[in-house]
């Protein structure tokens, strides 16, 4: 559990991230490199005298990760991997200021993409909000999955259950793992109490969610080769309720709750 003073040190953090991430969603289109995203990525969190947290992380070598397609999350970026028209793109960006870390995720479209994955995409946009929204005082961290599942459930899509979101502060990954849905129910497993600290992140495909990792060791693709989408936010438990360290905004808008904002 962060104190509000630590909680504060990591909004900070985030709006690295909120920040990396605008520039680099603005900067997708067809032609442009995933090499050329990463490196805009690294000027940006360094511009702000921030550390990328995934550059060398485990020996990753890049500052986001860039998964395009099937490939679900840890696609490396690359100056071969040229974006076309129609594809969706996960960008997963992670920043390390004053010790303290923000991880957040979007899916961008390239260009003109088909109906079927912008609605994928959007729906996991809502099932990561919904997650936030039950990250609250009083809560307990099954609700966090039962909110995300009962959002991608009904319209069909797989979730993927080997990859969950994560605890983070002064490491990216903390306890406790944050599951995509909850078999047992909401009301379960650890306490939301103020201070907790999450990364929530729904990945769901449009097929089965089952995955495996490709020769480069990190690169997560689906078996049926469907394609998938991948959104996230660090949020924070406040006395108030969530509050989501990288959003721009703190998550007001799209929780429709006003947000603590010390900073």
């Amino acid at each position: 559990v962060k104190t509000p003073e630590q909680v504060a040190l990591m909004r900070a953090a985030g709006l690295v991230v909120a920040r990396t991430l605008e520039r680099v969603a603005g900067a997708v289109a067809p032609g442009v490199t995933t090499g050329e995203l990463d490196r805009l990525a690294e000027e940006s969190i360094r511009g702000e005298g921030a550390i990328p947290s995934f550059l060398g992380y485990h020996g990753f070598p890049g500052s986001i990760c860039a998964s395009i397609g099937a490939e679900v999350v840890h696609g490396i970026p690359s100056g071969e991997r040229v974006l076309v028209e129609g594809q969706l793109l996960s960008i997963d960006c992670g920043a390390i200021l004053a010790g303290w870390h923000g991880d957040a995720a979007v899916t961008v479209p390239v260009g003109e993409c088909a109906p079927e994955l912008l609605a994928l995409s959007r729906v996991t946009e809502q099932a990561l909000w919904a997650g936030l929204a039950a990250v609250r005082p009083g809560g307990r961290l099954s609700d966090v999955g039962h909110a995300v599942e009962t959002t991608v459930r009904p319209h069909g899509y797989g979730l993927l259950e080997d990859y969950t979101g994560h605890g983070i502060g002064t490491s990216m990954h903390e306890p406790p793992n944050v599951p995509n849905l909850a078999p047992r129910g909401p009301g379960r497993g650890m306490a939301l109490d103020p201070g907790v600290v999450l990364a929530v992140e729904p990945m769901a495909t449009l097929g089965e969610p089952h995955v495996r990792t490709l020769d480069d060791d990190w690169t997560v693709v689906t078996l049926d080769g469907r394609q998938a989408a991948h959104w996230e936010h660090t949020v924070a438990v406040t006395p108030e309720g969530p509050w989501v360290l990288t959003a721009l905004d703190g998550g007001a808008a799209r929780l429709g709750t006003a947000v603590p904002e010390p900073v």
